[in-house]
């Protein structure tokens, strides 16, 4: 019995040793995936949101209508989906405007967002990072350009 006793006592400490070793090692492997979930929430919400701001200026007749639609459908959808960027980028290649009717065509959106990591407190992590998605959208061959 004095044994198990002794044998109890000389291992109690250890205990507290294996918690503030592993504790620390436990809350930063939450925080990476709480980094990870973020970014891949972010990332489908760009894709839609370039989807979305394709799609917006692919319906348009000219090089400025489409730039606002696209960038004011992809401002609607980032606000949508609860995505705050510290800032957005939104670019739109309508070069397939200029194309004749009668010839196939398609219009390019790529949305950026730089999306704020700050908040959890990762040693090694910056504090944002810049997340874009580049979708197509076909224009209608027909149609008055």
């Amino acid at each position: 019995m004095r044994l198990q006793t002794r044998r109890l006592r000389e291992e109690g400490g250890s205990m507290v040793i294996e918690t503030v070793i592993l504790a620390p090692a436990f809350m930063l492997f939450v925080a990476l995936i709480f980094m990870a979930g973020r970014m891949t929430i972010a990332q489908q919400s760009v894709e839609a949101a370039a989807n979305d701001a394709a799609r917006s200026a692919s319906i348009e007749r000219t090089h400025g209508e489409a730039q606002a639609a696209a960038t004011s459908s992809a401002s609607t959808t980032l606000s949508n989906q609860d995505l705050d960027c510290v800032s957005t980028n939104v670019s739109v290649d309508t070069g397939a405007f200029s194309v004749e009717v009668g010839t196939a065509g398609q219009v390019e959106a790529t949305v950026s967002c730089e999306v704020p990591l700050s908040d959890l407190a990762l040693p090694g992590v910056p504090g944002s990072r810049t997340v874009t998605a580049t979708v197509r959208s076909p224009i209608d061959t027909y149609r008055e350009r």
